[in-house]
């Protein structure tokens, strides 16, 4: 089995990039690191960050399989290195970086709230890699973004005291397939949430693993009925560009059986429909559905470079940092 069978997942890279994803970004290029620098890799292999991270926003950077990876860290005051403490890893859409997660979604302050780590993984061009088919330049150069996110988390844990059973992954879009490819591919996380994202990929045996999933029924990028959205260039282009993945309810109903859950309970409130699944275990599986919503994260703020480049407009009933916190933190892993 490829490499990218056992580890698939993405969002789409059409012909056209500069009309983006909403939530994925031309951001600014990641700082360089302030934390975290490495020496060369003697054997191709990983290299850990030396330096941990201090407190506040840092950059930092890994070798892994040769290649330096970069990525950013928030580190609230008042976590220690010592105390065994929550993490958080935000997977960044097409064309976006660390750095614009960090500024969009608002888990920083999340974090100072809660006190929990927040990691933000930059992609190598921009596009994270899953399947074969999918997407751009890094899936057609056969980047292991799936190994890299484990490594960071590792390594990253050696510096600050994670608590293994509370390591969390979130993901928007390109960056939710990337999550979801992980928690296929892995056990190292205790639940995921999606962002306006889907499956993509086998996934025949994955472990249980709470799950999230939030959606606008008008994302037009990443349909909620499923099957490939207006930017999907079905692989014809001269980067693998194919995502077309199950429809929303379809994406969760494959998680409560892999999770083993009860009849699900579904409430509606304003546009807002929630369905809520108890699982073996006290795991867990939602579907937070948005009436009219596009293809963005919840809850972030309308930014200039948003209104410039014509992405959909955050719907305002959710805040989906804070929902997707308090999803993490009712579902560590089971002892």
């Amino acid at each position: 089995m490829s490499r990218f069978r056992r580890r698939s997942a993405v969002l789409v890279v059409t012909g056209v990039l500069g009309t983006l994803v909403a939530g994925c970004t031309s951001a600014p290029d990641p700082a360089p690191p302030t934390s975290g620098t490495t020496p060369p890799a003697t054997d191709g292999g990983v290299v850990a960050p030396v330096d941990t991270p201090p407190v506040g926003s840092s950059a930092g950077s890994i070798t892994v399989d040769g290649q330096e990876r970069t990525y950013r860290v928030y580190r609230p005051a008042d976590v220690a290195e010592t105390t065994p403490v929550p993490v958080v890893v935000m997977l960044h859409g097409l064309l976006g970086s660390g750095r614009q997660a960090e500024s969009w979604y608002g888990w920083n302050a999340v974090a100072d709230q809660h006190g929990f780590v927040v990691v933000y993984p930059d992609s190598r061009n921009r596009a994270w890699a899953v399947t074969e088919e999918c997407c751009g330049a890094s899936a057609r150069d056969g980047v292991d973004d799936v190994g890299f996110v484990l490594t960071l988390v590792e390594s990253l844990g050696q510096q600050l005291s994670f608590d293994p059973d509370r390591h969390y992954l979130a993901g928007m879009s390109n960056g939710g397939m990337l999550a979801y490819r992980i928690a296929c591919d892995s056990s190292t996380f205790a639940a995921v949430t999606g962002v306006a994202t889907t499956m993509l990929g086998d996934c025949p045996a994955p472990e249980p693993i709470s799950v999230l999933h939030i959606h606008g029924t008008a994302d037009e990028t990443i349909p909620y009925t499923g099957g490939p959205g207006r930017r999907d260039g079905a692989g014809n282009g001269r980067v693998p560009d194919k995502a077309d993945g199950p429809a929303a309810p379809d994406l969760v109903s494959r998680w409560r059986q892999v999770d083993e859950c009860g009849a699900a309970r579904t409430a509606t409130e304003g546009s807002v429909t929630t369905s809520v699944a108890d699982c073996a275990a006290g795991r867990g599986v939602t579907l937070i559905t948005i009436d009219g919503a596009g293809h963005q994260w919840p809850g972030s703020e309308t930014t200039a470079a948003g209104r410039l480049l014509g992405l959909d407009p955050p719907a305002t009933e959710l805040d989906a940092t804070a929902t997707s916190w308090q999803f993490f933190a009712s579902h560590p892993r089971p002892a």
